[in-house]
């Protein structure tokens, strides 16, 4: 057993052993603490740096980006409007008076020259008629003149009248004779002006439209009744320049009508205006449907396409494309190069308005990204970061420092405990 003295000595001996650990895990834990201050402080300027970087750069969407793939391109140049009879013609009144036996009504059918409708003009008629008799007068004073400068001639051949008296009668005979072709003419005037009081149709086709009623009293240039022939069907649309060089008479046009949705219809393209607008600057195009049946009812909207044939390309969304030429075969575009904007010029080929992309033949390689509708006041070299489609923010270094203090607490309470001991 210990004296008293050795256990003093012990305890004593003991006590600044104890000391000692205290200091030295003290000293430990500042030190421990500056280190985890020092990484937490450092965490945080990255953290502040990055989202600094972050706000600076431009956030898109996945729907923002479009990749560009190779794959075959139908070009194709597209129409639409209204189908409208090729032949139609609106009756007007050429002379005034009295709508008289109009028996044809809308959707009446009629033959090329039928009758279907008179005027009743009272004036008209008598003015032919009177000059159908002034043609009868001046022919009848015609002969009697004519006579008489045959007369003429054999008396001065005989020398029993003189050359004045002869050219006399010459004199007369010529203007009885202008006499009469006046006459004639006024005739055919006024029978032209009364042929007028009979309408016929001018083609085979259909009434669309009734304005006046039989009795009814009409003026010069009012309209009665329109006939339209709607065996073939007309779309007049316009083009670009570009495309108008590409586009003749006789090619084939798919048609597709809102009306009869999941048929489609062939027509052909009936001719092309030589001349662009000055304003637009566009061409106008005039293609047509056959009609035969009269299934189609003239007024429908219809889309019309015209097959340019296909290839196979690099091909990116139209509206990805600015800037572009006058002619249609180059422009720019804005691709994505890890993290930045880089615009480049690009020549493209073929367009598919339906579906709406065009043939790049340089400037963009297949599975590179693009930006879908790119505007004017973006930047060359801007940072850029695309969304996932989800629409969550990506990722940051700045998140992986955060586990850092969570493990910093267990070091420090293991630390403690093996003080305590």
């Amino acid at each position: 057993m210990p004296t008293s003295e050795s256990l003093l000595t012990y305890t004593v001996a003991r006590r600044p052993m104890r000391i000692t650990s205290l200091r030295t895990f003290s000293v430990f834990s500042t030190a421990l603490l500056t280190l985890t201050l020092a990484a937490c402080g450092g965490a945080g300027e990255k953290a502040a740096d990055s989202t600094t970087a972050d706000a600076s750069a431009l956030m898109l969407g996945s729907e923002d980006v479009a990749v560009a793939t190779e794959s075959d391109i139908g070009s194709a140049i597209l129409l639409s409007g209204a189908l409208q009879p090729k032949d139609q013609v609106i009756l007007r009144a050429q002379v005034a008076g009295t709508i008289t036996d109009l028996r044809v009504d809308r959707g009446a059918r009629v033959q090329a020259g039928q009758r279907l409708f008179s005027i009743r003009a009272a004036g008209v008629m008598s003015q032919a008629a009177g000059a159908k008799a002034q043609v009868a007068a001046a022919e009848a004073n015609l002969t009697v003149v004519r006579k008489q400068a045959e007369a003429s001639r054999a008396l001065f051949a005989a020398g029993a009248i003189s050359a004045i008296e002869k050219e006399t009668a010459e004199a007369s005979l010529e203007a009885a004779q202008a006499q009469a072709a006046a006459a004639r003419a006024q005739a055919a005037s006024a029978n032209e002006t009364a042929g007028f009081a009979t309408v016929t149709a001018p083609f085979s086709g259909v009434v669309s439209a009734r304005s006046r009623q039989s009795g009814e009293a009409v003026g010069v240039n009012d309209e009665v009744l329109t006939i339209v022939d709607s065996r073939v069907l007309e779309l007049s649309g316009q083009i670009g320049v570009a495309d108008a060089s590409r586009v003749r008479p006789g090619q084939v046009v798919q048609f597709s009508l809102d009306a009869l949705a999941g048929e489609n219809f062939r027509g052909r393209v009936a001719r092309v205006d030589p001349v662009a607008d000055a304003g637009t600057r566009q061409v106008g195009v005039y293609v047509e449907l056959p009609n035969a049946n009269g299934r189609i009812v003239g007024g429908q909207f219809a889309r019309g396409k015209i097959d340019m044939g296909s290839s196979k390309s690099v091909v990116v969304p139209i509206t990805a494309v600015l800037d572009a030429a006058a002619d249609g075969t180059g422009g720019r575009v804005f691709v994505i190069s890890g993290d930045k904007l880089v615009k480049r010029d690009v020549v493209v080929g073929a367009r598919d308005d339906a579906a709406g992309v065009v043939a790049v033949k340089s400037g963009v390689a297949a599975g590179e990204q693009v930006l879908r509708t790119p505007n004017v006041s973006l930047r060359e070299g801007s940072t850029v970061k695309v969304l996932p489609s989800d629409g969550a923010a990506p990722a940051t270094p700045a998140t992986t420092p955060a586990t850092t203090p969570a493990a910093t607490p267990a070091t420090t309470d293991s630390t403690s405990a093996k003080a305590k001991e």
